[in-house]
Protein backbone atom coordinates (compact mmCIF):
# COMPACT_ATOMS: atom_id res chain seq x y z
CA UNK A 1 0.00 0.00 0.00
CA UNK A 2 1.21 3.75 -0.89
CA UNK A 3 -0.04 7.04 -0.99
CA UNK A 4 -0.19 8.59 -4.54
CA UNK A 5 -1.14 11.51 -6.15
CA UNK A 6 -3.70 11.76 -8.71
CA UNK A 7 -2.71 14.76 -10.40
CA UNK A 8 0.41 12.52 -11.00
CA UNK A 9 -0.79 9.11 -10.92
CA UNK A 10 -3.99 8.01 -13.27
CA UNK A 11 -6.45 5.20 -11.97
CA UNK A 12 -8.23 2.51 -14.24
CA UNK A 13 -11.66 1.51 -12.37
CA UNK A 14 -12.63 -2.20 -14.56
CA UNK A 15 -16.16 -2.85 -15.18
CA UNK A 16 -16.14 -5.33 -12.02
CA UNK A 17 -15.19 -2.72 -10.11
CA UNK A 18 -11.25 -3.05 -9.56
CA UNK A 19 -8.87 -0.73 -9.81
CA UNK A 20 -6.35 -1.20 -12.18
CA UNK A 21 -2.16 0.33 -11.88
CA UNK A 22 -1.10 3.25 -11.50
CA UNK A 23 -0.42 5.05 -14.82
CA UNK A 24 1.78 7.59 -14.59
CA UNK A 25 0.37 11.39 -15.45
CA UNK A 26 3.54 12.32 -17.18
CA UNK A 27 3.41 10.16 -20.25
CA UNK A 28 0.25 8.88 -19.97
CA UNK A 29 -1.84 10.99 -23.08
CA UNK A 30 1.40 10.34 -25.34
CA UNK A 31 1.18 6.79 -24.36
CA UNK A 32 -2.65 6.73 -24.96
CA UNK A 33 -2.50 8.38 -28.32
CA UNK A 34 0.20 5.94 -29.45
CA UNK A 35 -1.92 2.99 -28.91
CA UNK A 36 -1.07 2.00 -25.28
CA UNK A 37 -3.39 1.10 -22.85
CA UNK A 38 -5.65 -0.67 -24.50
CA UNK A 39 -7.53 -1.87 -21.64
CA UNK A 40 -8.83 1.55 -20.78
CA UNK A 41 -11.45 0.85 -23.53
CA UNK A 42 -12.99 -1.02 -20.51
CA UNK A 43 -14.52 1.02 -17.44
CA UNK A 44 -13.41 4.13 -16.26
CA UNK A 45 -10.21 6.49 -16.31
CA UNK A 46 -9.70 8.26 -12.78
CA UNK A 47 -7.50 11.05 -13.37
CA UNK A 48 -6.80 14.85 -12.29
CA UNK A 49 -5.74 17.64 -14.79
CA UNK A 50 -4.58 21.06 -13.38
CA UNK A 51 -4.91 24.04 -15.77
CA UNK A 52 -4.65 27.99 -15.98
CA UNK A 53 -5.46 28.56 -19.38
CA UNK A 54 -8.60 27.38 -21.56
CA UNK A 55 -8.56 23.98 -23.04
CA UNK A 56 -7.74 23.83 -27.28
CA UNK A 57 -10.10 21.03 -27.22
CA UNK A 58 -13.26 20.00 -26.95
CA UNK A 59 -14.11 15.75 -26.53
CA UNK A 60 -16.77 13.76 -26.22
CA UNK A 61 -17.47 10.21 -24.46
CA UNK A 62 -19.78 7.97 -26.29
CA UNK A 63 -19.62 4.72 -23.89
CA UNK A 64 -21.06 6.78 -21.05
CA UNK A 65 -21.71 9.58 -18.84
CA UNK A 66 -18.79 11.44 -17.19
CA UNK A 67 -17.96 13.17 -13.90
CA UNK A 68 -16.11 16.13 -13.56
CA UNK A 69 -15.38 16.84 -10.01
CA UNK A 70 -14.51 20.64 -9.08
CA UNK A 71 -10.77 19.77 -6.51
CA UNK A 72 -9.57 23.23 -6.63
CA UNK A 73 -10.02 26.91 -8.08
CA UNK A 74 -13.22 27.27 -10.21
CA UNK A 75 -14.03 26.81 -13.87
CA UNK A 76 -16.87 27.06 -16.23
CA UNK A 77 -17.64 23.83 -17.93
CA UNK A 78 -18.99 24.68 -21.67
CA UNK A 79 -21.15 22.12 -23.24
CA UNK A 80 -22.67 21.23 -26.75
CA UNK A 81 -25.52 19.47 -27.68
CA UNK A 82 -27.33 19.33 -30.85
CA UNK A 83 -25.38 22.80 -31.66
CA UNK A 84 -26.61 24.39 -28.83
CA UNK A 85 -23.50 25.43 -25.95
CA UNK A 86 -24.68 25.77 -22.53
CA UNK A 87 -22.00 26.85 -19.09
CA UNK A 88 -21.68 25.32 -15.86
CA UNK A 89 -19.83 26.83 -13.42
CA UNK A 90 -17.93 24.91 -11.20
CA UNK A 91 -17.12 27.40 -8.16
CA UNK A 92 -17.02 25.70 -4.94
CA UNK A 93 -14.54 22.53 -3.91
CA UNK A 94 -16.80 19.75 -4.92
CA UNK A 95 -19.00 20.93 -7.14
CA UNK A 96 -19.77 18.53 -9.77
CA UNK A 97 -21.68 18.00 -13.16
CA UNK A 98 -22.21 14.64 -14.82
CA UNK A 99 -21.76 15.35 -18.67
CA UNK A 100 -24.26 13.23 -20.52
CA UNK A 101 -22.71 10.17 -23.04
CA UNK A 102 -21.91 11.67 -26.46
CA UNK A 103 -22.07 15.43 -25.03
CA UNK A 104 -19.21 17.73 -26.50
CA UNK A 105 -17.44 19.49 -23.89
CA UNK A 106 -14.28 21.74 -22.72
CA UNK A 107 -13.42 24.22 -20.26
CA UNK A 108 -12.13 27.79 -19.05
CA UNK A 109 -10.66 28.05 -15.93
CA UNK A 110 -12.25 31.28 -13.45
CA UNK A 111 -8.79 32.63 -12.29
CA UNK A 112 -8.25 34.43 -9.37
CA UNK A 113 -4.78 35.32 -7.50
CA UNK A 114 -3.60 33.40 -10.17
CA UNK A 115 -4.68 29.62 -8.67
CA UNK A 116 -4.62 27.09 -10.94
CA UNK A 117 -8.10 24.89 -11.55
CA UNK A 118 -8.08 21.35 -10.75
CA UNK A 119 -10.44 18.83 -12.28
CA UNK A 120 -11.08 15.45 -11.25
CA UNK A 121 -12.56 12.77 -14.09
CA UNK A 122 -14.02 9.76 -14.14
CA UNK A 123 -13.98 8.98 -17.67
CA UNK A 124 -15.47 6.12 -19.86
CA UNK A 125 -12.79 6.08 -22.55
CA UNK A 126 -13.66 3.75 -24.82
CA UNK A 127 -14.57 5.70 -28.27
CA UNK A 128 -13.58 9.09 -27.05
CA UNK A 129 -13.18 11.61 -29.78
CA UNK A 130 -11.52 14.74 -30.08
CA UNK A 131 -11.73 18.04 -32.10
CA UNK A 132 -10.02 21.44 -32.25
CA UNK A 133 -11.54 24.13 -30.41
CA UNK A 134 -11.52 28.05 -31.77
CA UNK A 135 -10.41 30.46 -28.85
Amino acid sequence: MQVSQITEHYLQLSAEGQFGALLPAGTFWQELASGQHPQLEQGLLCSAFSFDAPWPTWERHPAGAELVLLLKGAATLILEQDGVESQQLLQQTGDFVLVPAGVWHTADPILEHNDLCTLLFFTPGAGTEHKARSL
